[in-house]
Order: structure tokens, then sequence, then C-alpha cells
């Protein structure tokens, strides 16, 4: 298994990794989204990938922290292939995440991971992930 960047031609794959994480219905922008991350300077898309298969991915974006010395890194999206969960992927998607945020002088990583995602919880904690207060969004009007 080698974990790699993304790149737009990996799109196919990861509209359907979305599909399995329970967002169908993407492939008119994956693509576009893709090149958008590949482009931000403050964005990773890695992938793990074995034999010519996907097996999963996990999106970063880096952030400044003003007044704290350290930076911190935020997961956005996270998934490992159905067939693939418990066999590492996840492990080796998180270890190579944490490595680039340490790399580029984040002190922390955060993720977001709703409530109803029991599974992935317990891979966080197994991760060394703490549960952090609260989470609050509002959503823009367009």
């Amino acid at each position: 298994m080698i974990i790699r960047n993304a790149g737009v031609g990996d799109s196919a794959d990861i509209v359907e990794l979305l599909a399995q994480l329970g967002y169908p219905g993407t492939q008119a922008f994956v693509p576009e989204k893709i090149e958008r991350l590949l482009g931000h300077r403050d964005a990773e898309l890695l992938v793990a990938e074995d034999g010519g298969r996907l097996l999963g991915f996990i999106g970063l974006h880096f952030m400044v922290q003003l007044a704290l010395p350290g930076d911190f890194c935020r997961i956005t999206y996270f998934c490992v292939s159905d067939s693939a969960r418990g066999s590492g992927v996840g492990q080796a998607l998180e270890e190579a995440a944490a490595s680039l945020a340490a790399a580029r002088g984040c002190d922390r990583l955060e993720v977001h991971c709703h409530e109803r995602r029991a599974d992935a919880h317990r891979f966080y904690y197994r991760q060394g992930y703490e549960e952090s207060p609260k989470y609050l969004m509002k959503r823009c009007q367009r």
C-alpha cells in the first residue's frame, strides 16, 4: 500500500468512497473540487492505494492560529473503503496526516465527526484523539 497525493484522475474512486460515507451523487462536482484542493496552498488530499485500487482518502486543511504558537490541521473528509476497513489503511492515512501537520508547524489535528458515526469515533479514540467541547455552525445563505 502507498500513500500519495490525490489527482483529478482519482475522482471516480473518490466519488464511490463518498457514496459509502453517505454522500451519494457527487460525481458532477468532485473533479472540480479536487482541482481546487490541489491548487490550495493550505490543503492536501491524500489517498491510500494498493495494486491500482484506491482504498481510502483523507482531506486536510492547515489553519493559522493567530494567538497561539502552533497552527492546527483539520481533517475535512476521511474515508476508508468498506472492504478495507480494519486492515490498517485508516491508521496509515491518519499517520501520514499527522506527519504532514507536524512538518507544517501544527501542534494538533482536529476532526468534526457526526455523532451517528460511532465506528469512526472508536477509530479516533484509538488514535489518541480526545473530545473537545462545542462545535457550532451557521449555514451561509446564497
